[in-house]
């Protein structure tokens, strides 16, 4: 009796396990934050080399158009998760409460946000900024954070016109005296004046967020109220897929970027690698990473995050941490430990 019991057991096992194979995997519908660019790769990666189809999922990639504007379209419904900034999260959840998507994995742990200027222009210092012209793509977190950097540093943000354009222009604009200053994301930049022949250091004035008062966490996975209530186990998935092809990348660039040739063949290899390596040194390896692993954060940081931007945009209300981050979805810490170097 007791083996034919155990028989039961392994054959109904056998049927579960054929059962989950054949099952149909789960399709989610992805926004990225930007163009297909080397800081990008780790999505594709976790695509071509099946890690998604091994975690029962089918996920479709789209290119985006901003970070806060990833927030916007998963909020819509267009899509059902992605990759963008936590701090457009914070706005709607305190003006759209239930709707805005939750981040489940943070990945720019320092915000790339930066001012940026000609070396030898009329703009010394942040206060410099009043009554020029700041171009910005439309729907970028760098220029939606602008205004709380502005309040934490005295400068009158209505006094400086925004010129929204084309990404591929932004760099352009600033070239040509067309606008002052630009608000981006520093790889993009750094590496798009590369391409133009000028030397980012030398011919342009950085100014950082994250040096000028303003400790603000970034991009993550984000993922829909919808998808969290309906499938939470397939946003666990998500989540670990991206977190294995975002460790295999940040150990090898090269990966990615031999990938991304894939997704667009007209990538400039050495130029994205760079990028993606900018990335990779700038906003993922941090003190807070080494000591958390990749996709948590820190409380009392995210808190106060929370605030400046409430306080920046009187906003009616703080939302809670939990309406705006979750870790419950991350893989053991173990797994999520980066390597000392490239």
């Amino acid at each position: 009796m007791k083996r034919l019991f155990v028989r039961i057991l392994v054959g109904l096992a056998a049927i579960a396990v054929a059962a989950a194979a054949n099952a149909e995997p789960a399709k989610i519908r992805f926004i990225l934050d930007w163009k297909a660019q080397g800081p990008g790769a780790w999505f594709y990666v976790a695509r071509d080399k099946g890690y998604f189809q091994a975690e029962g999922l089918d996920v479709l990639i789209d290119q985006g158009d901003g970070s806060a504007a990833a927030v916007s379209k998963i909020m819509t419904g267009t899509y059902d998760a992605g990759f963008g900034d936590i701090n457009a999260v914070i706005q709607n959840a305190a003006l759209h409460p239930g709707e805005q998507p939750l981040m489940v994995y943070m990945l720019y742990n320092r915000a790339p946000y930066a001012l940026i200027v000609k070396a030898d222009g009329p703009i010394k210092t942040l206060k410099d900024v009043e009554g020029h012209v700041l171009a910005a793509p439309a729907g970028s977190a760098t220029e939606r954070m602008f205004k709380p950097l502005a309040l934490k540093n005295g400068v009158d943000a209505s006094t400086v016109k925004v010129l929204n354009a084309a990404p591929n222009l932004i760099e352009q604009l600033l070239v040509t005296g067309q606008a002052d200053v630009i608000a981006q994301f520093a790889p993009t930049s750094y590496m798009n004046f590369l391409a133009m022949k000028k030397s980012p250091e030398k011919d342009f004035r950085w100014f950082f967020y994250s040096e000028n008062g303003l400790d603000l966490y970034s991009n993550g996975i984000l993922v829909s109220q919808k998808l969290l209530k309906e499938n939470p186990e397939a946003v666990r998935h998500l989540v670990a897929a991206l977190n294995r092809a975002i460790l295999d990348v940040a150990a090898n660039p090269d990966l990615g970027i031999t990938t991304l040739m894939n997704v667009e063949p007209l990538t400039n290899f050495d130029l994205e690698k760079q990028r993606l390596i900018y990335t990779i040194d700038q906003q993922l390896r941090t003190e807070e990473v080494a000591k958390l692993g990749l996709g948590d954060l820190d409380d009392n940081r995210l808190q106060a995050a929370i605030k400046t931007v409430a306080d920046a945009y009187g906003l009616s209300r703080q939302p809670s941490m939990d309406e705006v981050f979750s870790r419950a979805f991350l893989p053991p810490k173990a797994d999520r430990m980066m390597s000392p170097g490239h």
